[in-house]
């Protein structure tokens, strides 16, 4: 998918960003291709799609974030998606990016630079950060949901919500963690991959 494909397949979903926007966007994606040779920021057979695959994929989200939200925590940021791509679209949100590969943060860095002022990188592992709560904590191809909870549950404090990214295995990981989180769930079909699904996590608490 083309730049032009995904602008067009975003304001079919309702999301129509301004062109300086885009241009931001499309400074990320320069930046990922200029450095996934020496760093593997993301998987090599999705570099060709990258608007799709991961622009669009993050994108994706923006409906999701409540308007009134001033505060977003974005955990295991990698090569900035979904973090770095809402931080260009909503530049009224504080960002924090939560990065434990110190190279991966050099290159969030260099991004942040260029299309988002208002993200703070913090290079550490995510147990270790500051456990500062956010209005809105977001994760995407990091782990498995039982322990996505765990982590975000750092920086939860109702009405926090929650926002990852999940795969075909969604089912099997939701009776897992439901073991020991209770919590308010919608599910919401991913337009990037067939069987995927954005988790909406509410009033998320401990069974323990």
């Amino acid at each position: 998918m083309t730049q032009a494909a995904t602008v067009e397949t975003a304001a079919q979903l309702g999301i129509n960003l301004p062109s300086a926007v885009w241009d931001r966007l499309a400074v990320h994606v320069q930046l990922l291709r200029k450095w996934q040779p020496a760093i593997n920021l993301v998987s090599p057979a999705t570099l060709d799609d990258a608007w799709h695959r991961h622009v669009l994929d993050s994108l994706q989200l923006l409906p999701l974030i409540p308007q009134e939200a001033h505060t977003l925590v974005d955990l295991g940021s990698g090569a900035g998606f979904p973090g770095l791509v809402i931080a260009a679209t909503r530049p009224d949100l504080a960002i924090r990016l939560i990065e434990a590969d110190a190279r991966k943060s050099v290159f969030l860095a260099e991004v942040s630079r260029a299309v988002a002022p208002n993200v703070t990188i913090l290079t550490t592992r995510i147990e270790a950060a500051p456990p500062e709560p956010a209005d809105v904590v977001t994760a995407r191809a990091l782990a498995p949901l039982s322990k996505l909870l765990e982590w975000a549950s750092r920086f939860v404090a109702d009405p926090t919500i929650c926002l990852f990214h999940k795969g075909e295995r969604v089912d099997n990981e939701l009776t897992e963690a439901e073991r020991r989180w209770m919590m308010d769930i919608d599910r919401v079909p991913s337009v990037t991959a067939p069987g995927a699904a954005i988790l909406r996590v509410a009033r998320l608490r401990s069974r323990r």
